[in-house]
């Protein structure tokens, strides 16, 4: 078994866009500030010292208090807040939905290597001060995408309805969850403490913003992870000159569109609207269109003037939700944020982004890929070193895996490759022959070419087929052993829940995640427990 582990790069799982992110292709270097290596921070630093506006300090302590205030938090947690309010203080954010239950095991990743980062800017630069942030997508509407967990392969999920804004839901219906939840979980004292982690989280408490708040205290407070909700009239009122802008003069539609022009070569990760807010209430999540002279609100009969509008601004910021092209430039202005950490599809759509904060003159954070990994009992770990598969291997595509597998078990060769070159060779003698004499046989001779190529990718199938039917049981070894690595052929890390490995590990699990994921590593973790 190979002690290295896979580069993102060679896993399979990263698009042609974030390998060139990762590879520092030219391609990319204008779409971002400054790429993720730590002599790069002191410069961002200088930069956003420059451009934050020391005001907004005070006012982001003052919320956190105020959203910590019903809340047990550690001593790291209160000293980070307090922080907060020198100017010698910056934050590394990563933001995530409310996902039930904290959802699939890379938020986890996230949040760690958010910490670990400003532990390694600590060491780096001990002048300053870092606080890791989690920014909680309170303003999410997407209720479909959160409302479920996974464990050992079973789906728990949250029924209820949903409109507005997630953060504001209430409770409601969980306890039932739990009921099911705990029937699985069986008896042990782990089992004990997923159970009451559960229902500290959710039990008694107002909202879906307050419960995970509650939740992500639990398991990172005592690493001094700082969580904010930007659902508020406060942090918004810092916000109303780039509503106004975005509303009067479409300004990130105009930047975001050219730079999806200009990023052609890759897949459009989001796509902007010409006003890029919503309007919210409890139960309202609606776009803000502008029609015919007046700015209506989608699927509604709510219509305002442009005064109308910028007076409700003025009055109830807080009814203005950006959405996901204006959202990362609201949480820049609000902290003194220096990275953001995200995953794949996030650090795409952020690089759709620079122009649109040029143009509101506000910094551009360096973007970070957050950690992967992948969790392997040592029994698994025996059984791959029994059948000597190899990390490259276990991370293919299944069929391609079977096709290794089953080309390594067989003891005749099941790869043309060199009679397709013999016979190659041979047509491009005959195409020579052709030109020096007659010239019309040449579509002749291209089709019993193409024939015949045929003809041994065809034997090749069949002989294919025929040794997996050969090695069928060797082969169902594999293709078990890959799938309880990639449930549904997918990464664990957006299947599994926490709570699967912290029934058989408890706390240790969180300390081997801690101790083993560094934030400038690009390679997926092989984790054994």
């Amino acid at each position: 078994m190979p002690t290295d582990c896979i580069s993102y790069q060679n896993s399979g799982y990263f698009t042609l866009m974030m390998n060139d992110y990762l590879n520092q292709e030219s391609s990319l270097q204008s779409f971002y500030n400054r790429f993720p290596k730590i002599e790069n921070f002191e410069n961002q630093i200088t930069e956003k010292q420059q451009n934050y506006n020391p005001k907004t300090r005070e006012i982001l302590v003052s919320v956190l208090n105020k959203q910590y205030e019903n809340i047990s938090i550690s001593e790291l947690t209160k000293n980070n807040i307090a922080l907060l309010s020198k100017e010698n203080t910056f934050t590394i954010t990563t933001g995530h939905q409310l996902n039930l239950f904290t959802g699939p095991l890379y938020f986890l990743y996230k949040i760690i290597s958010t910490i670990k980062l400003t532990e390694e800017l600590k060491k780096k630069y001990p002048s300053y001060n870092f606080v890791p942030i989690y920014w909680m997508a309170t303003e999410d509407h997407d209720f479909d995408e959160i409302n479920y967990f996974n464990f050992k392969g079973k789906k728990f999920k949250w029924n209820k309805e949903s409109s507005g804004p997630v953060g504001r839901l209430t409770t409601d219906g969980l306890q039932e969850i739990l009921s099911v939840f705990e029937n699985e979980l069986g008896c042990s004292s782990n089992a004990n403490e997923i159970k009451k982690l559960f229902e500290s989280a959710y039990a008694n408490i107002d909202s879906l913003t307050n419960a995970t708040r509650k939740l992500a205290n639990e398991l990172f407070g005592s690493y001094g992870l700082v969580i904010i909700d930007g659902d508020n009239s406060e942090l918004k009122r810092q916000f109303i000159p780039y509503i106004k802008e975005e509303l009067l003069q479409n300004t990130s539609f105009k930047n975001v569109s050219d730079t999806i022009i200009q990023l052609k070569k890759y897949p459009t990760q989001v796509n902007p609207r010409n006003i890029n807010l919503f309007y919210i209430e409890d139960n309202l999540r609606e776009r803000i269109i502008f029609e015919k002279g007046d700015f209506k609100i989608n699927n509604t009969k709510i219509t305002f003037t442009q005064n109308e509008l910028l007076e409700l601004l003025e009055i109830n910021p807080e009814r203005f939700s950006p959405n996901v092209i204006l959202r990362p430039l609201y949480q820049e202005v609000i902290l003194p944020n220096l990275c953001y950490i995200g995953g794949g599809g996030e650090i795409a759509y952020w690089l759709e982004l620079k122009s649109t904060f040029k143009a509101f003159q506000c910094t551009f954070p360096i973007l970070l890929l957050r950690n992967s990994a992948l969790i392997v009992t040592e029994k698994q770990v025996e059984r791959i070193e029994k059948l000597q598969l190899s990390w490259e291997q276990l991370f293919s595509k299944q069929e391609v895996l079977i096709n290794i597998r089953v080309k390594e078990l067989s003891e005749i060769p099941i790869d043309f490759s060199e009679q397709k070159m013999a016979l190659k060779k041979q047509f491009s003698d005959l195409h020579t022959i052709v030109n020096q004499t007659d010239k019309s046989f040449l579509g002749a001779v291209k089709a019993q070419e193409a024939k015949q190529i045929k003809g041994l990718e065809n034997l090749e199938k069949r002989f294919l087929k025929a040794q997996k039917k050969k090695f069928h049981s060797e082969l169902e070894r594999v293709i078990k052993l890959q799938n309880e690595l990639f449930p549904n052929q997918s990464l664990q890390e957006r299947q599994a829940n926490f709570s699967e490995f912290y029934l058989e590990n408890g706390i240790t699990f969180f300390s081997k995640l801690y101790n083993n994921l560094d934030p400038f590593d690009t390679n997926f973790t092989i984790l054994t427990l």
